[in-house]
């Protein structure tokens, strides 16, 4: 999801919903996924897959409810650049 246009994206997002199977969807556009996940596989870890209910943000809110409010997904955070 990460090269589509906004028009592209709404359009897949469509026909995702509209779908009557089942999708797999891999991605780290949270956005999207909320839009569209009723189920997600959350690789934690080094070796641990959750089967968890409900969209990401729904599976966020569950884990700072069960480990912590200290809990935060894991992000890649980059350095500012700095002109020289």
């Amino acid at each position: 999801t990460n090269d589509l246009d906004v028009d592209t994206l709404r359009a897949l997002e469509e026909a995702i919903l509209d779908f009557a199977g089942c999708v797999v969807v891999i991605s780290h556009d949270r956005w999207f996924l909320d839009r569209i996940a009723t189920h997600l596989l959350v690789f934690e870890g080094e070796s641990r897959v959750r089967w968890f209910e409900g969209n990401y943000q729904a599976y966020e809110e569950y884990m700072r409810k069960t480990v912590g409010t200290d809990w935060r997904p894991h992000r890649i955070h980059y350095r500012p650049l700095v002109r020289a």
